[in-house]
């Protein structure tokens, strides 16, 4: 039975300014006033990446995640960019460090979602995208929406 997708934040940047090379699907650990939050759509991935908090650790973090506190919420309410854990197998967060050692890419989030009633972190491995590469990319998806737009209109 396949469980239901509601999509909370997506990272619209994320194409832009990165070359994505590889996704991989992660569950995160979450307090009860951020699911909540979560819920009302209040989050921003605009600044966040992922990480290792030191480099013997095999733990992957998601740090600057930006949720917003629970309105409702009394004195236990959660610190919003405070750095939160990923839930990847051993075995991957081992694979993603040595990349992100080795070849210098980076770890970001793509999409927020909720997969039935779990929260789920799409997260991409990337490398940045030079200037040119930019200007290449737009050229490239204006000249998508002209053909598009003299063969349909």
């Amino acid at each position: 039975m396949e469980r239901k997708i509601k999509i909370i934040a997506t990272n619209r940047r994320a194409t832009y300014d990165y070359e994505i090379l590889q996704t991989i699907e992660a569950g995160i650990v979450l307090q009860g006033t951020e699911v909540k939050s979560l819920r009302n759509g209040q989050c921003n991935l605009q600044d966040a990446y992922a990480g290792f908090k030191s480099k013997n650790d095999h733990e992957l973090y998601l740090f600057n995640l930006h949720i917003n506190p629970y309105h409702h919420g009394t004195y236990a309410n959660h610190d919003p960019k405070r750095p939160r854990k990923l839930l990847v197998h051993l075995r991957e967060a081992i694979k993603l460090k040595s990349m992100v050692q080795e070849k210098g890419l980076t770890i970001i989030p793509l999409t927020i979602y909720f997969s039935g009633h779990i929260v789920k972190v799409k997260i991409a491995v990337v490398k940045a995208k030079r200037k040119y590469d930019k200007r290449e990319t737009s050229k490239k998806k204006e000249a998508e929406k002209e053909i598009k737009k003299r063969f349909v209109g």
